[in-house]
């Protein structure tokens, strides 16, 4: 499980499976209305046949009309421009009953399949792509589903008998416009990341780097047997930028920024994102001559967008509903409900109502779940007891229904998946007041310094009990906090690693004031926007080790000069 915002390269949908066509704005009512008399008549059709088949009890069309822009510099030029536009459709088929159904265990992938839609409002083109591609599905799905009733007769009696399908009441809500073609100035954003890339041509020692900005306006149309008719739609737009280097001892070292906003016309202006261009790249020159990290265990300080990947990570994956049952799950905290998992002053909610923080889009805000379930607010812990988990319609023992976290990239199952995690905390201080504090506890401890995590760029978390229960998060800018005074000094190749019960009761105070993260994190449903949101955190103890180091030389030949460059250009 990865938030992999240094890769958050695509939107939301992969853009290699779009096909290229001119702009056709979606008729709702053409597509709804076909989707809806279709899964009618293969609801009341299917299995009727005799020969062993059976009618399945659930089925939902969700379509996704997609346009895409997605603009790319390297290197101060452009290397790709595309605009794109696709119909597609994911289908969700189950055979069986609520308590047990083809996606049993392993096989949660057997009730979906994905294929492309036709464009426009030709109704009986949609209905016989969907008459096809349904009758696909339902041939795979009736096969699964006699293999399961086949294990179960077999296997030893799972440990969370709890059904495998959630009862929940239809969703309708079909008022929203359907969102067309993105209002962007292809010409314009060329200019404009060509510039950005371009500004890392004045630091010889960034090696590689590029600039994609994309844009994404979806319209989802979700149909089910149960009865729920939705179409709401969903804008993203996102710059990302991201440069690498490598030190002389052959170390890689990389630096990412992203900007997220609804539309185009609401990301940041040029200036401020050059301005933030050159930071990022004076701080990679730093980097690739700083000391190189030893292994360290004492207190820390976590800058708010460090300690927010570190609670999507350590924290965030392990209260995903479906983490709490399976016989290959750790299941860290399925057991720890209504019990301190944290210091009494922190509470953590997911809330993806909320489209904004402060005046900061968050990526992961969305309206209604990939099932159709509305989205909500879900208090996880407060005051640090645990409360609930993240449920999508796969239920666990004690908590039977979804609370509207289903999510998953198209064409695959949703699952239960963080939206915008949110901490808040009752121990606050202002921020030069924790570093006081830092300095107070590493003297308390006899430590010559304390780390200070002022970015961090991706993680992991091992969440099956076939490996230990640990997680790794990698910082990129990270300081030595002297106790005697002395200048704080930049570190390179430093890995946070650890076991989230040890490590999430560390927590002595935090800031006053909250940051937020926006990425990407990829799980067993796909990769899709997520946003956390912390304050910073000083903790008593954090343990860490040295990233693996490259042993590739740095670029021999030196970077063309401005003279060479204009030569090349005569």
């Amino acid at each position: 499980m990865n938030l992999r915002t240094v890769l958050s390269l695509l939107p939301a949908c992969a853009l290699s499976i779009f096909v290229t066509g001119s702009p056709v704005h979606a008729q709702s009512s053409a597509l709804m209305d076909t989707m809806s008399a279709e899964l009618h008549r293969a609801m009341s059709t299917l299995g009727k046949g005799g020969d062993g088949q059976l009618q399945p009890y659930y089925m939902s069309y969700s379509a996704h009309e997609v346009y895409a822009v997605d603009i790319t510099a390297e290197q101060g030029g452009l290397v790709a421009s595309e605009a794109n536009h696709a119909r597609l459709v994911n289908i969700v088929l189950r055979i069986g009953d609520p308590r047990l159904d083809n996606t049993h265990g392993e096989h949660r992938a057997s009730a979906i399949s994905t294929f492309p839609l036709p464009m426009g409002d030709d109704r009986r083109a949609i209905a016989r792509s969907l008459w096809w591609s349904t009758n696909q599905l339902y041939g795979n799905a009736l096969q699964t589903y006699l293999q399961v009733k086949t294990e179960t007769q077999v296997r030893a009696k799972e440990e969370d008998t709890s059904p495998d399908f959630s009862s929940e009441q239809p969703q309708t809500s079909a008022t929203a416009d359907p969102v067309g073609a993105p209002p962007v100035d292809r010409q314009q954003w060329e200019s404009r990341t060509r510039a950005l890339s371009a500004v890392f041509r004045q630091y010889p020692h960034v090696y590689s780097n590029f600039v994609e900005m994309s844009v994404q306006n979806q319209t989802n149309y979700f149909v089910s047997s149960e009865g729920s008719r939705l179409l709401f739609p969903h804008q993203l737009a996102r710059v990302v930028i991201f440069a690498s280097t490598r030190a002389d001892d052959g170390m890689d070292l990389l630096r990412a920024q992203t900007f997220e906003a609804q539309t185009a016309a609401e990301l940041p202006s040029q200036q401020e994102m050059e301005a933030d261009v050159r930071k990022l790249a004076a701080s990679l020159e730093d980097l690739r001559t700083a000391s190189v990290t030893q292994p360290f265990d004492g207190p820390a300080l976590l800058s708010g967008r460090a300690a927010a990947v570190l609670f999507h990570e350590v924290l965030g994956h392990r209260l995903e509903g479906q983490r709490q049952r399976g016989d290959e799950e750790g299941q860290t905290f399925t057991k720890e409900v209504g019990k301190p998992i944290l210091p009494d002053f922190l509470s953590v909610a997911d809330d993806p109502t909320l489209a904004t923080f402060d005046g900061t889009y968050l990526s992961g805000y969305y309206t209604y779940d990939d099932e159709g379930q509305r989205a909500q607010k879900v208090d996880l812990i407060q005051q640090g007891v645990l409360k609930t988990f993240l449920m999508s319609r796969l239920p666990i023992a004690s908590f039977a229904d979804s609370n509207g976290h289903g999510r998953a990239q198209i064409g695959l199952m949703p699952t239960g998946r963080q939206g915008n995690l949110i901490v808040t905390s009752s121990n606050t201080v202002p921020e030069s007041e924790l570093r006081k504090m830092l300095i107070d506890e590493v003297k308390k401890q006899g430590k010559p310094y304390g780390l200070y995590f002022d970015d961090i760029s991706s993680g992991f978390a091992v969440t099956q009990r076939s490996s230990p229960q640990a997680f790794s998060v990698i910082p990129l800018v990270v300081y030595r906090v002297y106790a005697d005074g002395r200048p704080d000094e930049l570190v390179r190749g430093v890995s946070i690693v650890g076991t989230p019960q040890a490590a999430l009761k560390k927590i002595i105070a935090t800031g006053d004031k909250r940051e937020v993260f926006n990425g990407e994190c990829g799980a067993e449903s796909g990769t899709i926007p997520v946003s956390a949101v912390a304050p910073a955190m000083l903790v008593s103890e954090i343990e860490t080790q040295r990233q693996q180091q490259g042993t590739a030389r740095p670029p021999l030949l030196p970077p063309p000069t401005a003279t060479v460059e204009k030569a090349v250009k005569q």
